[in-house]
């Protein structure tokens, strides 16, 4: 037994799966933030996936929009051993994770709480400088005047003229987070506007933005019907997508505007995700 023991290997490290889960394209990053976060939902929603929406986080300005992959942040509760073991200075994870920041990034923050500060003008100055695509958390931000100078998309539970570092040490570069009960990983696509964030997972990324992509085509169309021939909408909705009858009021309505099974998946039995 003990030649047995002597064989194995004195340390070992903890199982975990990788923090990211795939990459997505700047080609792909662009389509997708040229649809709404109501789409990318729906489109999540058709292909069974959990509540993709980060509830709770809303842009400090109505016009503010944000489309980047994450790169992510967990703080954790304040402690002084964290204090003192965390990196120093610039070495703090949160430095980190800025200087991994640009114009196709969107930094993703996780507070300990809604109301805890996760920074303000000194700490997002380096936010503006990097021309950084977004910053999204569940949490709240400071120096709101100044952060709206910047000119970044910022999307927080609220703001606040509190200290985070009083109740909250940052801890972790580019790790899965928690923002409200939806999960980030580093990578994933995240799209936010006047209606809330999303997050896109970057496995399913490409499927999304097709299934979502559909969905907003044919909801133009029956705008257009309904505007040119008002009604109640009942007759079109709802619907789902890879469900659709060809038989149907809608089916047909999409069949006369060149919508067919053969191009597109939305109709029943053509789903292919």
């Amino acid at each position: 037994a003990l030649s047995n023991r002597a064989t194995l290997p004195l340390l070992r490290s903890f199982a975990s799966g990788p923090s990211s889960g795939g990459e997505i394209s700047d080609e792909l990053l662009q389509k997708l933030g040229t649809l709404s976060t109501q789409g990318l939902v729906d489109g999540l929603w058709v292909m069974g996936w959990p509540n993709a929406q980060i509830n709770g986080s809303r842009p400090l300005s109505s016009t503010m929009k944000c489309v980047g992959r994450a790169v992510t942040l967990k703080f954790v509760p304040a402690r002084p051993d964290i204090a003192q073991d965390k990196p120093a200075g610039g070495e703090s994870p949160e430095y980190e994770a800025f200087e991994l920041c640009g114009p196709n990034e969107v930094l993703c923050m996780e507070a300990v709480g809604p109301w805890e500060s996760v920074g303000g003008d000194i700490k997002f100055l380096r936010l503006k400088q990097r021309a950084i695509g977004g910053l999204v958390t569940n949490g709240s931000v400071r120096d709101t005047d100044e952060v709206l100078d910047y000119g970044f998309p910022c999307f927080s539970h609220s703001v606040t003229a509190c200290q985070g570092p009083a109740a909250m040490q940052p801890w972790k570069c580019n790790d899965v987070i928690n923002l409200n009960g939806t999960v980030v990983r580093p990578g994933d696509a995240i799209i936010g506007d006047q209606d809330g964030v999303v997050v896109v997972p970057a496995k399913v990324a490409e499927t999304v933005y097709k299934i979502a992509h559909g969905r907003e085509e044919i909801e133009e169309i029956v705008k257009e019907e309904l505007t040119k021939n008002p009604g109640p909408p009942g007759k079109f909705y709802p619907f789902m997508s890879g469900k659709i009858k060809v038989e149907s009021p809608l089916g047909q309505l999409l069949l006369s505007k060149g919508i067919t099974p053969d191009n597109s998946n939305q109709f029943e039995g053509k789903a292919d995700w």
